[in-house]
């Protein structure tokens, strides 16, 4: 005698005591009806509720000790196989695991599996990437709680703390990702600081440099105050915070003024010209004139420009070239001098005694101050205004003029605009690449210099800078396969099919990607780009563990196990739109397999604890009958399911997924085979669950696998099956 626990679709529970026998109670007309079926044959995991803790882990090793993430395996079954690669996006190895990281690697799992089913030979490498600064910052806080600094250890010894972090912690993010089921090659696993990677890095500057594309020079670039490192323009995040606009009158030369409205008064005391629109009928008659640049009493010039806001402010700007990247555009077109008047400690330097030394701040009140007494200072507006920051500290970021290095785009970015333009590589949704086109015809040479001790160095003379850490992350797609060695992976696996990844860096990754596949190996290095949805809070706010709005996807795994989290998030990933995520569609998840576990009891009891693994076209089903309608209808969802995939809908494929299980096969098939044993019922109950398995495998592969598992008699798994094929015959 045994105790049989029942699960009902309403979640209510009873028990019984009764060998090989099984109770089904399901109501009918408001009354109870007892079907008792035989389980005879049918896995007794089948009596109790599915548990995914029990399975995961479980599962996953197995896929893991069978070596079934590796191309390889089954190679001699199938010789010339297609090759299916896609790379994963490097996380940092300062990383935990966030609800993007679930949404896109849950998007390039679908992609993998799905291939590998189809009879590709499949890799999706995996790897971390070193991430300079935020690397650097992340130790250095590390050490803070010693009461150290790296200056107190000098660079040999930080660089030492720095690797010892990175063993300790670079893989934690990699060992989350199992968590979800991915299924990377993990014996390929690639960092951006291997040897080899590091061989590939100077390769490319090498080259770029015979290609007279690299050029050392003074130019105005987005400083780090804290980080004390110079960035990118595409490393600056952008807060809105209230601040004030000043209008300020200069005096002219030869009588009168000019308002100038500025949001940085203090940078005044650089100012080497005054900028108007020449369409701007107000000014016209000024331009050529001189004015007297109040403080400094030096006398500049008012010139025109036509990139010039003639609704901004008062229309006239003031022109500081050594302290902002517009100006300094500006400036190069008129031959403007560079005043360089703030330091790399965000102090002033160069002006007089009464100044420098000061802080920003400090200088900002004693100009608002002398102006104000000299009747200078107009009104003061209160606006709000994009302050820019770090986006690795998020301290200030100060655009000064200064000593780097940089690569001219102009040459490179039309390899890139080509590639778009010409459909070589696709963007998913389609306006991402009109975004990425509009960046690349507009993009200025590229500030790879950095001045922190961890990267990447740059292989000249006498020079203490490291590679931005896009630099070489820019080189991933070809580099982590082997080049510029032709190593086996490369000639095979490149170029790769797909890449996923966030909006915020199409720019600054992806399309410098693009562009590096097409310098260094004449090869786009992906035809696909899949942008993903942002994970929004359930109010449309970005989530951060700062600011308390995060949310750990291992806590959901804990909670609701791998596949709900996993189904959850794709079901919500609608036409590109970001997702407001609810934990309720996580719950939905569960509860999708829950239902799926109990379909699939009831089908194996039906058929004696097996499923049937064989094409549609060799089933005797006879026409005009529900076992033909529900095999329409799979296949229907099938051929759906795949196109949805092909164009990177995977939440419309979702969708389909579960409307076909719940609502087509359990609600009616299911219901009508209740009462009918015909063999023909019973094939088409085997057949439609085995496909139903394979079909939902890349969606929810733990419980899938196990399912699939219990239903058959050898010990091949369904990671390796083939995917669903053929036609109903007429």
């Amino acid at each position: 005698m045994r105790q049989i626990n029942i699960i009902f679709g309403h979640q209510k529970q009873m028990s019984f005591k009764n060998k090989n026998v099984f109770y089904n109670f399901h109501l009918h007309l408001k009354n109870f009806v007892i079907s008792c079926t035989n389980m005879d044959g049918i896995n007794e995991k089948f009596l109790k509720p599915y548990d995914p803790k029990d399975v995961e882990s479980r599962i996953y090793s197995k896929w893991e000790k069978g070596g079934f993430f590796k191309p390889e395996k089954n190679l001699a079954e199938q010789d010339n196989r297609p090759t299916f690669c896609i790379t994963i996006a490097p996380p940092n190895i300062t990383g935990n695991l966030h609800m993007g990281h679930a949404l896109e690697n849950t998007t390039s799992d679908i992609l993998t599996r799905w291939h590998r089913m189809r009879g590709f030979e499949t890799l999706w490498l995996p790897g971390t990437d070193h991430a300079g600064i935020a690397t650097q910052n992340a130790v250095e806080k590390n050490l803070k709680k010693k009461g150290l600094t790296r200056h107190n250890l000098g660079k040999d010894k930080f660089l030492e703390e720095i690797w010892k972090w990175k063993d300790e912690y670079g893989n934690i993010i990699l060992d989350q990702l199992k968590k979800i089921g991915c299924s990377l090659d993990w014996s390929r696993t690639r960092f951006t600081m291997d040897d080899d990677y590091q061989e590939a890095v100077k390769t490319a500057f090498l080259h770029y440099q015979e290609k007279g594309l690299i050029y050392q020079g003074e130019r105005v670039i987005n400083w780090c105050i804290k980080d004390q490192t110079a960035l990118s323009d595409l490393e600056i995040e952008y807060t809105e915070e209230e601040t004030s606009m000043w209008f300020i009158k200069y005096p002219l030369k030869g009588g009168g003024f000019i308002v100038v409205a500025t949001t940085r008064p203090e940078t005044m005391l650089g100012d080497t010209a005054v900028a108007v629109n020449p369409e701007d009928v107000r000014y016209k008659k000024l331009i050529g004139q001189e004015v007297v640049l109040p403080i400094t009493e030096r006398n500049i010039s008012i010139i025109a420009d036509d990139k010039v806001d003639k609704d901004f402010g008062t229309g006239a700007v003031k022109v500081t070239p050594a302290h902002s990247i517009i100006d300094s555009e500006i400036a190069e077109r008129h031959n403007l001098t560079f005043l360089k008047i703030i330091d790399e400690f965000g102090k002033i330097i160069g002006v007089n005694n009464e100044f420098n030394g000061s802080k920003i701040k400090e200088v900002r009140e004693k100009v608002l101050a002398k102006l104000t007494t000299a009747g200078l200072l107009v009104k003061e507006e209160k606006i709000a205004h994009n302050i820019g920051k770090c986006y690795r500290c998020g301290g200030i970021v100060e655009p000064i003029l200064s000593k780097q290095w940089f690569i001219k785009m102009a040459p490179l970015a039309e390899k890139a605009i080509s590639a778009i333009e010409t459909k070589e590589v696709i963007y998913y949704p389609e306006k991402w690449g009109r975004v990425a086109l509009d960046w690349l015809k507009n993009s200025r040479d590229w500030c790879i210099s950095r001045q922190i001790w961890w990267g990447h160095k740059i292989p000249v003379p006498d020079s203490n800078d490291v590679f931005d850490t896009w630099f070489s992350s820019a080189l991933w797609p070809f580099a982590a396969l082997g080049w510029p060695k032709k190593t086996a992976d490369f000639e095979k696996f490149y170029p790769t099919q797909t890449i996923t990844s966030a909006r915020d860096i199409i720019h600054i990754w992806i399309s410098r990607m693009i562009f590096s596949g097409l310098e260094f190996t004449k090869q786009k290095p992906f035809n696909k780009v899949i942008i993903h949805a942002t994970v929004l809070t359930k109010d449309g706010k970005r989530m951060s563990k700062s600011l308390g709005t995060g949310i750990d996807p291992l806590e959901l795994i804990e909670k609701y196990g791998a596949d709900a989290l996993r189904f959850g998030l794709i079901y919500q990933a609608m036409g590109g739109q970001d997702i407001r995520f609810s934990e309720d569609h996580i719950a939905m998840g569960k509860k999708f397999c829950n239902k799926l576990w109990n379909i699939s009891r009831f089908v194996l009891t039906k058929t004696g604890g097996k499923i049937r693994n064989n094409d549609i076209e060799n089933l005797n089903i006879s026409d005009n009958s529900q076992e033909k309608e529900i095999l329409s209808k799979l296949e229907k969802c099938r051929e759906n399911t795949e196109k949805s995939i092909e164009r990177s809908d995977f939440g419309e494929a979702a969708h389909l997924l579960y409307d076909f299980v719940w609502k087509d096969f359990a609600d009616k098939f299911i219901e009508y085979s209740k009462d009918n044993d015909s063999p023909e019922t019973k094939e088409t109950l085997a057949f439609c669950l085995a496909n139903i398995l394979k079909i939902l495998h890349p969606f929810i592969p733990f419980i899938t696998e196990e399912i699939w598992s219990l239903a058959q008699d050898d010990e091949r798994m369904l990671i390796v099956e083939g995917w669903p094929k053929g036609k109903i015959k007429k």
